[in-house]
């Protein structure tokens, strides 16, 4: 579901400035004078209705011009990849245009969080644009190379393999669609829990663009730009568009006086197009690239005796080094055989590059110092056959080809007594073919099948060592030392019925199974722990779903729902384990284990409702419940003491926009937005200290579309200035109990112009 708007104005972000050392709130509801500010100037159009009989009048034939528009409107999607409206796609996905987007004040994919059911999605710990996806309780939260995501992030038609800079800024966007439940049957990569794509904007023929600039507290300073057209014939055409988003820090390092929890982010994106005049025939060729050279994330010592105010001040010795430089580009080509088949190929490589410093316990002294170099680079190929006999019988066929190299060095320096490395590649390579069908074997009722066989291999190649000081320069032991491949195939079904119970409301019934592949700890402990240089499995996810689609209130409201029944398998957990070293130093290393089995089950309800052409209402209400039926340590089975980590039972988020026309011109549009969630353990060893208690956030936002060209806007995010954690750690051996924070309160004003 989305909250939708009629209009296309651009919205910008927006602000005002305020103390980098503004209290927190610490879950109490205390509005500072500016977001007292806001909250009224909300209110504002609400006493605009006692206008003057002129401006009523104004209004009234405005009203009346938009008679039509009162429906909500009709999103497109390609959730099944070819063209569908959202209210009849029978699959749970959430789908967010442009203007919402905007409307929503949805900076990046992190911003997602709250806007869509059973959604957890943040900035991994001690970076800014790695993301940590989780839906439904499936993900995956250690972005170590070699290890797949659970959830898949996809740049328009490509699949993203690592989560360092899959944190995408938005912007020149057509919309996100979030996809729930396993996909496998539809898309190139299996993903298990479900996928996020990022749709950017189409190519067109008119000559056109926009330009936004953007302000507020922290130092912001943002900008954004686009710009597109094509040749007089319409047969080459061609966009480009590019962000610089820069802002100080949340907090400081107190060593140096340098800025943490900061954004120094510069992005682009550049497309060219053939569209053949004379042949059924496309071709698209895109380039992107984005640099995030923002410094350290700040975070909380939560152990701290005395204890410390600040949730994002740090102390650290180590250099104030935190950058990502990811680049793709990709080659699509479509070629219509017939008035029903379509033939589309799509190549592509991507690349990144990370380089970064991780103090656990933010401190001068060296107590777990270490430094970072990930990269990896992937290349994939995709050859897809669309059918649509445009009577209700369409399907896809598609073979996908894939081959990565993801690896790096880290450098690990403990109370400056016990050096060590870990140093490897993993090799991914993949073939799949898939298919998925639908036929209408009646007016009301259709009928889709799927199938998926998937066959890869990883090779993880390991040397893992310990020096003696730390130069590293000189090897006292080798604590891993390994090349290993590890071979699998899967085969994946889908089975989904579809009824039309009346014209306004449709139901939908699926199965399907999703699967992750397993591989190698490359941070193995060989030495001490022995297991760790053994394979963990892969996981396995058979899902039930019941859901439904209404429209109601004449096409006013939309009410969307789901309930699941998941059984999940071999789940793959990264943890930590402690050991003590030869020497007698405490010490630990990143492990990975699977848990024997769990049960996922829940429910999900969105609703857009427009009442009249001056309201819009929506939101969102999610349940569930995952629970391990099996889990194994040491021989025993634990799981009545384990729980879901980033999975929260309950949460929900409610949307209210008013618009009004103004006597100074144009339309001005006000919005409230609530969201809540319940009890987060971000972490799997279930620290009752980093668990983050329920919490609601709250934010405003009012754009003035002066003109259809020009507009400004004036946003505020997490008004009450709540302080939460979204991840942490906790490293026993060494003394580490952190927390890392969401943003606090920001206030952002900005202006728009479309040309």
């Amino acid at each position: 579901m989305r909250f939708t708007t009629t209009t296309t104005a651009k919205t910008t972000q927006s602000s005002c400035t305020r103390s980098v050392h503004e209290q927190q709130a610490h879950g109490q509801i205390r509005l500072s004078p500016l977001s007292l500010a806001m909250a009224a100037l909300f209110a504002l159009p609400l006493s605009a209705q006692a206008q003057t009989s002129a401006d009523a009048a104004k209004a009234d034939t405005a009203a009346a011009t938009e008679a039509s528009t009162n429906k909500l409107e009709a999103v497109k999607v390609t959730a099944r990849r070819r063209e569908e409206t959202l209210r009849d796609v029978p699959v749970a996905v959430t789908a967010l245009s442009a203007t919402a987007l905007e409307t929503l004040n949805v900076k990046n994919l992190g911003d997602l969080q709250g806007q869509v059911p059973n959604l957890t999605v943040y900035a991994a710990r001690g970076s800014n644009s790695t993301i940590t996806t989780f839906i439904r309780g499936v993900g995956q939260a250690d972005p170590l190379w070699g290890v797949d995501p659970g959830v898949g992030i996809y740049l328009d038609d490509v699949y993203m393999a690592r989560p360092q800079g899959a944190l995408l800024e938005v912007f020149d966007v057509q919309r996100i669609e979030v996809l729930r439940g396993p996909q496998g049957t539809l898309y190139g990569k299996n993903t298990i829990g479900g996928a996020i794509k990022y749709v950017s904007r189409p190519l067109g023929t008119a000559t056109e663009g926009s330009l936004s600039f953007s302000t507020g507290n922290y130092g912001q300073a943002n900008f954004k730009g686009s710009v597109g057209g094509s040749a007089a014939d319409g047969q080459i055409r061609a966009r480009f568009a590019v962000a610089n988003l820069n802002r100080e820090g949340y907090g400081k390092n107190l060593t140096d006086g340098s800025d943490v929890s900061n954004q120094d982010t510069t992005a682009a994106r550049a497309t060219v197009g053939y569209y053949a005049k004379d042949l059924p025939l496309t071709v698209v060729f895109s380039a992107d690239r984005a640099l995030d050279e923002s410094g350290m994330r700040g975070f909380k010592r939560l152990n701290a005796n005395p204890p410390v105010e600040s949730n994002y001040d740090i102390a650290t010795g180590m250099a104030n080094q935190n950058s990502t430089d990811t680049r793709g580009h990709s080659l699509t080509a479509t070629l219509n055989l017939s008035n029903e088949w379509t033939a589309k190929f799509v190549h592509a490589n991507r690349r990144g590059l990370t380089n970064t410093g991780i103090d656990f316990d933010g401190l001068p002294a060296k107590t777990a110092d270490v430094l970072a170099r990930y990269a990896d680079k992937q290349t994939s190929n995709e050859l897809q056959f669309s059918y649509d006999s445009g009577s209700g019988h369409a399907g896809v066929l598609g073979l996908y080809q894939f081959d990565g190299e993801a690896g790096g060095t880290v450098l690990n320096n403990f109370f400056n007594l016990l050096f060590g490395s870990t140093n490897g590649t993993v090799y991914t390579k993949g073939k799949a073919a898939y298919a998925d069908w639908s036929w209408r074997l009646s007016p009301a009722f259709s009928l889709s099948t799927g199938l998926r066989y998937t066959k890869e291999s990883k090779r993880a190649r390991v040397l893992n060592q310990g020096f003696k000081d730390a130069t590293f320069s000189q090897v006292t032991a080798a604590t891993a030392d390994f090349d290993k491949t590890r071979e699998v195939s899967n085969t994946a079904p889908k089975l989904s019925l579809d009824y039309k119970l009346s014209g306004t409301t449709n139901l939908y019934a699926s199965a399907s199974r999703g699967f992750k592949s397993g591989g190698y700890n490359v941070r193995a402990q060989a030495t001490a722990v022995p297991r760790s240089a053994e394979p963990f499995n892969d996981e396995t996810l058979d899902s039930l779903e019941l859901g439904a689609k209404t429209v109601l209130d004449g096409g006013r409201l939309e009410i969307n729902s789901a309930v699941f029944h998941n059984k999940y398998k071999n789940v793959q957990l990264s943890i930590f384990t402690s050991y003590t070293a030869a020497n007698g130093v405490p010490s630990f290393f990143g492990d990975f284990t699977n848990a024997g089995q769990a049960t996922v089950q829940g429910a999900e309800v969105e609703f857009a409702w427009r009442p009249d052409s001056a309201w819009s209402i929506s939101g969102n209400v999610a349940y569930v419940n995952a629970k391990y039926d099996e889990y194994i340590d040491r021989g025993v089975n634990v799981a009545k003491d384990k729980k879901f980590s980033n999975t929260p039972k309950f949460q929900g988020a409610l949307n209210i926009e008013y618009r009004t026309g103004l006597a100074l011109g144009g339309v001005l549009k006000t919005r409230l937005g609530l969201n809540y969630r319940t009890k987060v353990y971000p972490t799997t060893d279930l620290s009752e200290v980093i668990a983050q208690n329920a919490y609601g956030l709250v934010s405003a936002g009012m754009i003035w579309e002066k003109t259809e060209r020009l507009s400004f806007s004036l946003q505020g995010s997490n008004l009450a200035n709540k302080a939460y954690r979204t991840d942490g750690y906790n490293i026993a051996s060494l003394g580490v109990l952190s927390g890392f924070y969401g943003a606090p309160r920001t206030i952002t004003a900005g202006v728009g112009y479309k040309f």
